[in-house]
């Protein structure tokens, strides 16, 4: 895992939560626009929960296998619930839930950078 896909993935993540906010700032519902960025962005995860795997089986990196999956794991997963629960909200607030999860999902993988690199134990 190298910096440039941490930072580009979380680039992507907050450009994804920037556009839910504009959703949640205008009142406008879930819309297909939005659920397309978030379905763009869990490809990428997807491919980095691959690529993460197969580093960590190639890597001499002492890194905590347990800890490493479980955020990619967590990473995949906080999307496709939030779209979920977003449509399923029928207020502003629903949108709202995405901007919170996309968040969330940048921060983690700017920590599963750290765990990489063995900054954060």
């Amino acid at each position: 895992m190298t910096d440039l896909v941490a930072y580009l993935l979380g680039g992507v993540a907050m450009l994804v939560a920037a556009y839910a906010a504009w959703h949640t700032a205008r009142d406008r519902p879930f819309s297909d626009p939005l659920f397309y960025a978030v379905g763009g962005l869990e490809i990428l995860l997807v491919a980095l929960l691959v690529g993460g795997s197969i580093a960590l089986g190639t890597t001499s990196r002492d890194v905590d296998g347990v800890l490493f999956v479980s955020y990619l794991v967590t990473i995949v997963v906080i999307p496709p619930a939030a779209v979920l629960w977003g449509i399923a909200e029928k207020s502003r607030w629903g949108t709202g839930v995405v901007v919170v999860a996309m968040v969330t999902t940048a921060v983690l993988i700017i920590r599963l950078l750290g765990i990489w690199k063995g900054t954060y134990v």
